[in-house]
């Protein structure tokens, strides 16, 4: 059994992450047209759903917005093609046209107490599909069941199975707003209640996002429109660029008074991009935890957490510091919880579970 040693001999030992909520007492008001039943705790689980969104990061027909240039670039013969970051040609009509995304609630998944309820939206990383990699090989859906929060998952589908971390539609100021916006009508459809869609539209927000899913996370942080509903993020070998968009959002929303949390979790893969962010807050009297004991995020908590020598970058959802970091990490969030859970202890020798799918390439952007 391979050991994995946390740097500078951290304790591996998670706390809670106590988020201050906002008053949502008037949400429940908008939706007193409902049977008493619409906002109960849900008997079962609603499954794994991919819905289409008008919405959606693609198609998209604007600009890329670190040199102006038309996002597709290539057009032969009718066929519109993007050339990506790492030169090269991807078409639109099987890279860039999927609208869908996967949507889920958990069992127990509770209306009836909004300002105890989250949506955690998550960005996946490079070569993804929402229900080849989403669901099945990260068990994102099942992470977020087994942490016991209180949360909706919402995670739309990029780039289609190809190494691009292009945020699309969430590159234009307010993309993401409007993106939660229809989010919220497609969850009180999937709840089965459409008159539960005015509390959806005001639950509070967790961003996480994997590897590749940094661009798109920077850009909903930096021209999204969605600040007041975000309450957390959490990045999970993510920070490979765009770091200024994280330091002013910490800047604004985390640090010296903010209500917001920021949690960075990495390997060696995503290092550089970490330090530099650590470097940078610092500079500005931003007090951060890079060796938590006893991890504790509040609000207005910055932390960062290096998982490890030799943690496996295209495994990090699903073997880190803890086998499912992301339910590790969603399961201390105090507050918002559907039942009690005990506190999640972090181990450092994890194998690999029996049956877990082998080392994918192309997921590091």
């Amino acid at each position: 059994m391979k050991r994995r040693a946390l740097a500078g001999g951290c304790v591996a030992l998670f706390s809670t992450i106590l988020l201050a909520r906002p008053a949502l007492a008037d949400v429940a008001d908008m939706a007193s047209g409902c049977h008493p039943d619409a906002t109960r705790p849900l008997a079962s689980a609603t499954g794994a759903v991919l819905v289409p969104f008008r919405t959606s990061p693609f198609p998209y027909d604007g600009e890329v917005p670190t040199d102006g240039r038309l996002f597709f670039d290539y057009e032969k013969d009718g066929r519109r093609g993007h050339t990506s970051s790492r030169g090269d040609l991807h078409f639109e009509q099987e890279a860039y046209n999927d609208r869908r995304s996967l949507l889920y609630l958990p069992k127990g998944f509770d209306l009836s107490r909004p300002e105890q309820a989250l949506i955690v939206v998550f960005f996946h990383g490079n070569s993804a599909r929402l229900h080849r990699d989403v669901e099945i090989r990260q068990r994102i859906p099942l992470q977020l069941a087994q942490s016991g929060l209180n949360a909706a998952l919402v995670v739309p589908q990029f780039a289609v199975d190809i190494p691009d971390s292009s945020a699309g539609r969430f590159w234009q100021p307010s993309g993401f707003k409007e993106y939660l916006a229809e989010a919220a009508q497609h969850l009180a459809a999937l709840r089965g209640d459409p008159c539960t869609k005015p509390i959806f539209d005001r639950l509070s927000v967790v961003l996480v996002a994997y590897s590749g899913g940094y661009n798109p996370a920077a850009y909903a942080l930096a021209v999204g429109d969605a600040d007041s509903r975000i309450r957390g993020v959490i990045l999970l070998d993510a920070l490979y660029g765009e770091t200024d968009k994280f330091d002013k959002w910490i800047g604004t929303s985390v640090g010296k008074g903010g209500t917001g949390f920021f949690f960075s979790a990495y390997s060696d893969s995503s290092r550089p991009g970490n330090l530099a962010l650590r470097q940078s807050l610092a500079g500005q009297g931003i007090a951060i935890d890079t060796c938590p004991h006893r991890l504790r995020l509040s609000s207005g908590s910055v932390t960062f957490l290096f998982a490890g020598a030799g943690i496996d970058h295209n495994d990090f959802v699903t073997s880190a510091w803890v086998p499912d970091p992301l339910k590790a990490v969603l399961s201390t969030i105090e507050g918002f919880r559907i039942t009690p859970q005990p506190t999640t202890t972090w181990r450092t020798d994890i194998p690999r579970a029996p049956g877990a799918p082998k080392k994918r390439h192309g997921d590091q952007p």
